[in-house]
């Protein structure tokens, strides 16, 4: 039925979208973890990769995270001397997540879930009136 693989394609981008927001949340709390040693490298940012995939027991591609990496854009640098963790020059290596950009992927990853979750309960009207249709 049509309706079923409907539920499976939503199900899916949702599942993507929680693993991206678990994404996004691990770049927040780490947004502002300097680097422990000096001249060290501190948490570099996660990124997500999505691609397609067909689900072998109903033939619909869905969609799902086939990667996870890292930004390599360069750190920031703070100017702290007086920091154990400061390189020769007195700067700290400070995190490439900008909290702005994760902010905004989170916020799309919602619209995203949203949007998803809203073909499911359409889906699931449907059926739900097709069923109560059926009985009668």
């Amino acid at each position: 039925m049509d309706l079923a693989k409907a539920l499976a394609i939503s199900a899916a981008g949702m599942q993507a979208q929680s693993g991206r927001l678990r994404v996004v949340a691990q770049n927040l709390a780490n947004a502002d973890s300097a680097a422990t040693t000096p001249g060290g490298a501190p948490y570099r940012r996660r990124t997500v990769s999505f691609g397609e995939h067909i689900d072998h027991r109903t033939g619909v591609p869905l969609v799902g995270i086939v990667a996870e990496g890292v930004d390599s854009s360069p750190f920031r640098l703070r100017y702290e001397p007086a920091n154990p963790a400061a390189n020769k020059q007195g700067y700290v290596a400070l995190p490439n997540v900008d909290p702005i950009i994760e902010s905004m992927d989170m916020r799309d990853a919602e619209e995203v879930y949203s949007a998803n979750l809203a073909v499911m309960q359409a889906a699931r009207g449907m059926l739900t009136r097709t069923i109560d249709m059926l009985k009668q």
